[in-house]
């Protein structure tokens, strides 16, 4: 894959039950189709709480959420402080343009997992419970489009274990770009 972006896993996170923030772990095993083993979010159907009262036989396009650790350094200059696992990711990157990737693209965490990016994730007011005026900061303006900068969401392709430290590499997607729109 030489000319293709590499990044790392800055840190992983999972928590059972259906709370804001996780836990920052030594490790996280993805299954196939599934999820972040033991998380809240783990499902073939959609898990998160707000969509599955919607739609409960929706599939899970939110298996992993990730997050890039960038945010954490723009928010911070705002007067914030965010750490790994805070704002509810199960992985956190560093390195990769998570936000400008297309919709469909590989990502090959460490030595065997490998994920597929679903789309956006839309930040909701529980950023404001945790810090007042969080959500606001990581909101910005392109032109009239609204930019949410709180990561992406993922399917599990082929499972895992994933650690800090692990390399990213990304697989673009064949075809035309496709801007990732919210999932």
């Amino acid at each position: 894959m030489t000319g293709n972006p590499v990044g790392r896993v800055v840190a992983v996170c999972a928590a059972k039950g259906h709370n804001f923030s996780k836990p920052p772990c030594l490790s996280i095993r993805l299954l196939k189709g599934l999820g972040v083993e033991g998380d809240a979010h783990m499902g073939e159907k959609v898990k998160h709480l707000f969509l599955a009262r919607k739609n409960p036989d929706a599939p899970n396009l939110r298996q992993v959420h990730l997050m890039h650790t960038e945010l954490f350094e723009e928010v911070r200059a705002k007067g914030f402080d965010v750490k790994p696992g805070d704002l509810g990711e199960n992985v956190t990157t560093e390195g990769i343009d998570l936000l400008d990737l297309s919709t469909g693209t590989k990502l090959h965490l460490g030595d065997e997992a490998v994920i597929e990016v679903t789309g956006l994730r839309n930040p909701c007011y529980q950023i404001d419970n945790f810090q007042k005026g969080l959500l606001h900061a990581t909101l910005d303006k392109s032109g009239p489009k609204l930019v949410r900068k709180t990561g992406i969401m993922s399917i599990v392709l082929v499972g895992g274990d994933v650690r800090p430290g692990d390399t990213i590499r990304v697989e673009p997607p064949e075809g035309p770009h496709r801007p990732l729109e919210l999932v």
